[in-house]
């Protein structure tokens, strides 16, 4: 039996009275995240609809949804009628066209990547404003509500300042749930490490710079990258360092998923269960140290990144349209910060490493 909103002890974003939603788009992170996360939230759902109408239809049916459309215009219609929040469910480099199609000052939530570009995104900001839409990007991991727990920790003081960030994911990815990325030129990236790179931002603010190195696998040559190092560059204090390779194929003694924060005072740990065993995962922990002697210890979470952080991606924007002054986290803006972290590291893989000379 799963988690209640009550159960939580660290709780994503909510607004104090929650607005109706129209979702666009069907697929597997709808109708295992978005539409479970939305019920355990009491976030009505109007309406649906999917290229696929009988994707659509079945989502209906299983989450009691009045309204399957067949077509977006109607979904659109829909939304305005019943002065929704539109969630965009899509591949990114679809977007854009859909984003011009609804009416000026409409509430958006877009799921990540904010385009699979910079000039995507950059076009997608630009609509957004022209637009006067109030927007977000569905990076929600930052909205976990172990990730809350964290930033709790180190907002209460428990660690100090923070002087160093290890992220580790070790482990083999099952790439086969999403056809749509075999054949993208951009993959690793842009579909997987962008949100922890999301998620840093969320905690130490924008790099300077950053040092990549992005890469296929022998054993998986059907996909553009697989395997990734990344450095953000915070100057000479802070440092920040991601290792990624989803290609361990040799038993699950020694994958990892963690994400290790390090203060002046104390140090906290956290595994992150859903990427182990990809999609049943394992189960999550935090741990934290200070330097009271008292060694590690555990905190207690209750929730999970599926599906529990889907709730405040969709609950700040209900928040943001309840009061324009409050900062959105996950905003159009705050995302755009992101995919440009994202470029950077493209373009840093692709300008390579300094060479070595081995003259004399």
């Amino acid at each position: 039996m799963g988690l209640t909103l009550e159960d939580l002890n660290y709780v994503p974003e909510m607004p104090e009275n929650v607005k109706n939603i129209v979702i666009i788009g069907a697929g597997g992170i709808v109708t295992g995240s978005h539409l479970p996360a939305y019920k355990m939230a009491g976030y009505p759902v109007k309406g649906i609809y999917d290229l696929n109408y009988d994707k659509a239809k079945q989502a209906a049916a299983d989450f009691d949804i009045l309204n399957a459309v067949e077509k977006l215009e109607d979904l659109i219609a829909l939304g305005v009628k019943e002065d929704a929040v539109f969630d965009i469910a899509v591949p990114a480099s679809k977007t854009a066209s859909i984003l011009r199609q609804l009416p000026d000052g409409a509430a958006v939530l877009m799921q990540k990547p904010m385009g699979e570009s910079i000039e995507q995104a950059r076009e997608i900001l630009d609509i957004c404003h022209e637009k006067n839409l109030t927007a977000g990007v569905n990076f929600q991991l930052r909205q976990a509500p172990y990730m809350i727990a964290a930033r709790k920790l180190i907002a209460d003081g428990v660690i100090g300042d923070i002087v160093d960030i290890d992220w580790r994911v070790v482990e083999l990815h099952p790439w086969h749930l999403w056809s749509f990325l075999f054949g993208l030129e951009r993959m690793e990236i842009n579909y997987h490490s962008i949100h922890y790179i999301d998620c840093i931002r969320s905690f130490v603010g924008d790099p300077t710079n950053v040092y990549c190195k992005t890469m296929q696998h022998p054993k998986m040559t059907d996909l553009s990258q697989t395997r990734t190092s990344i450095i953000m560059d915070y100057g000479n204090v802070l440092r920040v360092n991601l290792h990624i390779n989803h290609n361990h194929d040799y038993a699950p003694d020694y994958q990892e998923s963690m994400m290790k924060i390090e203060g002046m005072k104390g140090a906290i740990r956290i595994q992150l269960g859903l990427i182990l065993d990809y999609p049943t995962g394992r189960p999550d922990k935090v741990e934290y140290i200070t330097d009271d002697g008292k060694g590690w210890r555990e905190l207690e979470v209750k929730g999970s990144w599926f599906n529990e952080a889907f709730i405040g991606t969709m609950g700040g924007l209900m928040k943001k349209l309840e009061d324009p002054s409050y900062h959105y986290m996950n905003s159009v803006e705050d995302a755009y910060h992101t995919m440009c972290v994202v470029e950077a590291c493209y373009k840093s893989n692709a300008e390579g490493g300094t060479p070595v000379e081995y003259g004399r």
